[in-house]
Parts: structure tokens; C-alpha cells; sequence
């Protein structure tokens, strides 16, 4: 049964807005992750030539990261389903501020390794909690802007962080610049638990109209949960046996793939042709708008046509100009223009973003964090391959096109995915 039909408009007169301000906080943690997480790429280069590092060794330190991050994805989204989101973002924030200032002490490969496995473990389960907190607190008409502008937010933060990182590590060093990441993180861990509830019903700013417009946007069946439950259980065979999800989770690890690129390797890239590491924020900054407008897309199409089926289309269609994009960077003799096409499969990329997280909504409900932690759990298992194979590729063949023609035929393989997706099916159908 397709269920966009129970969707309810969200106009309400004098109906309190908190639940922006709540969509506003979770953008601003989706940000500072990304100055974190993209930060180590800014700094390679540095690190590199301080440490003695070999492309190899840099990839499996990228790639550390990535691999804890992604074994680490359901247990923690799981975990925001059992005893709410407050406390485990609160818990993530505070242990990947901690690992981030401890990579500003590092002086050898295996410790550098070792702290960059830690801070991945610490900081899963980030975007299944943040898409625990919007299942709660967006109607469903607005699960795709919420989700466009909470990726939005990060890739603006992925961004910025390399210019940001080159500009203080100039002046300061790239130690004391993990350590002022770190206090950042701190304090919006601090600010977070004093104003954020788990329900909009236990937050007293919000009125009976704006409940109304949230709960009244909610559709689907739903498990059986209330404030203070901690017991929910997953029903993980019938999770496995949903091809649904499969198709999810595949179709997000060819994203990820192509996308690790950007923030691991592709400001030494850019070095290496000549191009300052300034530009290595291009790609992020055209993802940004792309996951702000692909939010909106989504949300518009849904209500248009009236079936939630559409977000699959419009996934496809991102996927496949995506791939395209990239593949065409491989064949371009001149840097900045490669640059330029590279940053364009970004855009085309990320204009999904809202259909991606919000299809985990649609089809997840009640354990919309257990779903959306397994479909980047896969996710980042591409994002580990992607540094290491990039490394090995370049080390060995001296080409840096080729890891892009890899990335754009993976991502092709994605647009195809789409197609395999029902956002009308719910998983433990």
C-alpha cells in the first residue's frame, strides 16, 4: 500500500516552530562533525611529511576511521531506538571531541592508527541518531527538507574544513588545530543536553498545535514504544531476510565510495596537479547545495505525484548524472576544469541525500535509527575500500585517474540500485 496518501499538510495556525529549532541544532551537529572528520584530510599532507607516512599508510589511517565508523553503525542506531537519541548524540559528541584534540599528539603511524580507529567507533551513529531525532520531531512532508538541510549543514562544514584547516595550521600548526577542534565539540555536547528532548511531547515549548502538525504527519505502522521505554527489540532475522533493505544499504555503498574520495584523498590530489588545497572544498560546497535543494525536490515530488515511490526516481537520476560527472573529470587534460566536473558529480551526487536518509524513515518507522545505521554501516564499508584501494592504485600505477574512473563505474552500479528500492515497503514487510 503506498502510504503518502495519510500525509497532512503542515500549515497550523498558532502552531509553536520548535521543532525547527530542534532541525536547526541537529544541522549545527551534522556541521561540526564534518569540520572533525574532514579536518584529517587538510591535514594529511602535514602529517605526512611530519610523520614519515607512505600513501599506503596514510590510506589505512583514513581508512581506520571509516571501518570502525561503519562496525559501529547499528549498534549505535539500535541504540537511539532503545533509550532515545539525547543521550547517545551526547555520548558520540563527547568521544570524538576527545579522540579528535588526542590525534594533535600522535608521533607514530601505529598510534595515529590507533586514534583513528577510536574516533570512528566514537562518532557512528551520528546520522541514525540525528534521523531517530527527525522521525520524532518532522512531520513526513518534511522528512526530505530536514534530511536535505541536516547533510546540507555537513557538507558545508566538509567545505569549509580544508581552507579552514590550511589557514590555522599556517599559523598555528596542525597539533593545536585538532586540540581547538576538540574543546568545539565540547561545548555543543554541553549545550545539547541542557536544551534537547528525546519527544516534542517533553519539551514544554511546544504547543498542542505544532504536536498535532508533527504526530498528524506520521504514517505507517509503528512498534510499540513511549517516553522512558528502554526495551525496544529489533527484529534483526526479519531485517536480514528485507531485500528492500539490502537494496538500501548496496545502493549507499556505492555512494560512499565515489564520495570518500573527497574528503580523504582528494586535497594530496589536487597538490600533486598543481591546484591548491583550497579548492578541495569546492566538491563539498556544490554537495551542499545540492543536499539542500535535493531535499526540497524530494518532499515537492512526493506531494505532487502523491506516492513516496518518487524519491527512488529522483535517487536514480542523481546517481546516474553523478556517475557520468565523474567519469567525464578522468578524461580532462586541464586541472581546474577537472576540479570543476569532479565537483559537479558532487552535486548530482548529493541531490539524493534527502531521498537517501529519508527512505530509511519511510520504510524503517519505529526503528527508523536501527535502518538508517545499517545503510551507512554499508555505506562506510565502501568509504573504507574507497582510501585503500585509491592508495594502492596510485602507489602502484602512478595514475590518479584511474581511482576516479573506479568511483564513477561503482556509482553507476548505485543509479541502477534506485531502481530496486520501494520506499511504500516497509522492512518487515
Amino acid at each position: 500500500m503506498d502510504r503518502a496518501a495519510g500525509v497532512v499538510e503542515v500549515a497550523g495556525l498558532g502552531a509553536s516552530r520548535v521543532r525547527y529549532e530542534v532541525l536547526a541544532l541537529v544541522c549545527s551537529l551534522s556541521l561540526v562533525s564534518y569540520l572533525d572528520r574532514v579536518g584529517i584530510s587538510g591535514g594529511a599532507p602535514f602529517i605526512v611529511s611530519e610523520l614519515g607516512l607512505t600513501p599506503v599508510q596514510m590510506g589505512f589511517v583514513f581508512s581506520a576511521f571509516t571501518l570502525a565508523y561503519a562496525s559501529f553503525e547499528i549498534p549505535s542506531g539500535w541504540l537511539g531506538d532503545t533509550i532515545g537519541p539525547r543521550k547517545v548524540i551526547t555520548r558520540i559528541v563527547l568521544w570524538w571531541s576527545a579522540f579528535t584534540t588526542l590525534t594533535g599528539l600522535v608521533h607514530h603511524f601505529a598510534t595515529l592508527l590507533t586514534v583513528r580507529f577510536l574516533f570512528g567507533a566514537g562518532e557512528a551513529g551520528t546520522y541514525p541518531n540525528a534521523t531517530k531525532v527527525l522521525s520524532r520531531w518532522m512531520p513526513t512532508v518534511e522528512r526530505g527538507f530536514g534530511q536535505g538541510m541536516v547533510w546540507m549543514s555537513g557538507r558545508l562544514g566538509g567545505a569549509f574544513a580544508p581552507a579552514l584547516v590550511v589557514f590555522m595550521i599556517a599559523r598555528m600548526g596542525w597539533r593545536p588545530t585538532f586540540w581547538i577542534f576538540g574543546v568545539v565539540g565540547v561545548a555543543w555536547a554541553a549545550f545539547f543536553w541542557c536544551w534537547f528532548r528525546d519527544r516534542p511531547q517533553e519539551k514544554s515549548k511546544v504547543n498542542e498545535a505544532e504536536l498535532r502538525i508533527i504526530l498528524g504527519g506520521k504514517i505507517g505502522p509503528t512498534l510499540p514504544s513511549s517516553p522512558g521505554v528502554s526495551h525496544l527489540r529489533a527484529p534483526w532475522s526479519r531485517l536480514a531476510r528485507s531485500g528492500n533493505l539490502w537494496a538500501i544499504c548496496w545502493m549507499y555503498f556505492c555512494m560512499a565510495y565515489g564520495w570518500y574520495f573527497y574528503i580523504t584523498w582528494l586535497p594530496t590530489y589536487l597538490k600533486t596537479r598543481g591546484v591548491t588545497m583550497a579548492y578541495g572544498g569546492m566538491p563539498l560546497f556544490l554537495g551542499a547545495i545540492g543536499c539542500g535543494l535535493g531535499g526540497l525536490l524530494t518532499d515537492y515530488v512526493v506531494k505532487k505525484t502523491g506516492t513516496l515511490k518518487s524519491r527512488r526516481y529522483i535517487g536514480f537520476a542523481g546517481f546516474l548524472l553523478g556517475a557520468l560527472s565523474m567519469l567525464a573529470s578522468a578524461w580532462v587534460a586541464d586541472a581546474m576544469k577537472a576540479v570543476v566536473i569532479i565537483s559537479l558529480a558532487s552535486f548530482f551526487g548529493d541531490l539524493t541525500m534527502g531521498s537517501c536518509w529519508a527512505v530509511c524513515q519511510d520504510v524503517g518507522h519505529e526503528l527508523s535509527g536501527t535502518v538508517s545505521g545499517a545503510m551507512n554501516c554499508w555505506g562506510n564499508l565502501g568509504g573504507f575500500l574507497s582510501p585503500i584501494v585509491t592508495g594502492f592504485v596510485v602507489q602502484h600505477f602512478g595514475n590518479w585517474n584511474l581511482p576516479v574512473v573506479i568511483s564513477g563505474a561503482i556509482f553507476l552500479v548505485g543509479a541502477l540500485l534506485w531502481l530496486r528500492i520501494d520506499p511504500t515497503k516497509s522492512v518487515l514487510e
